[in-house]
C-alpha cells in the first residue's frame, strides 16, 4: 500500500512539473464596453429615471401609476368611487391588459395625491390590489 502512495505521489508531482513547463495561456483580447452599447452610452438606475421625470429633464415621457390586478368587475367599480372620493381620477384600461385582471390608469396628477400611506390602505381594503408605475403611452407604440 505504500508503494502505491508514493507511486501515486510521484505521478503527481510528475504531471505538476511538465504542466508548468507548457507555454502560459494567452489573455483573451476584451473588446471595450463602449462598443456595445450604441446609443446608450451608461447605465442608469430606475430611481434616476423616475427622478428625471419628476425633474422634467425627460419631459416626453410621462410616468402613470396603475392599480388593480382585481378579478371581478365589481371590485374595480369600487375602488374607482373610492379614488373619486379621495379627489383622484382614473381611467379603466381594458381587459386587454398585459397583466391579468381589471386595472385602472391613474395619471400623473393624480399620482401626486396617492402617497405610500394611501397605497397601502387601498391594499387593505381590496385585498387583490397591486400597483405599478409605467408610461403612460405604454411599452409598445400604438399602430
Amino acid at each position: 500500500m505504500r508503494w502505491l502512495f508514493l507511486l501515486l505521489l510521484v505521478l503527481n508531482v510528475f504531471y505538476y512539473v511538465w504542466h508548468q513547463q507548457e507555454a502560459p495561456l494567452r489573455a483573451k483580447d476584451v473588446t471595450p464596453l463602449s462598443l456595445y452599447r450604441g446609443s446608450q452610452q451608461d447605465i442608469r438606475l430606475l430611481s434616476e429615471m423616475t427622478s428625471d421625470v419628476k425633474e422634467g429633464r425627460d419631459a416626453g415621457r410621462e410616468e402613470c401609476l396603475f392599480l388593480g390586478g382585481l378579478s371581478r368587475q365589481e371590485s374595480i367599480t369600487a375602488l374607482r368611487k373610492r379614488l373619486v372620493e379621495m379627489g383622484v381620477e382614473a381611467q379603466s384600461l381594458s381587459k386587454d391588459a398585459p397583466e391579468a385582471g381589471f386595472w385602472l390608469s391613474v395619471a400623473p396628477q393624480g399620482q401626486r395625491l396617492l402617497g405610500d400611506a394611501q397605497l397601502q390602505n387601498l391594499s387593505k381594503e381590496f385585498n387583490e390590489l397591486k400597483h405599478k408605475i409605467m408610461l403612460c403611452e405604454g411599452v409598445a407604440p400604438a399602430e
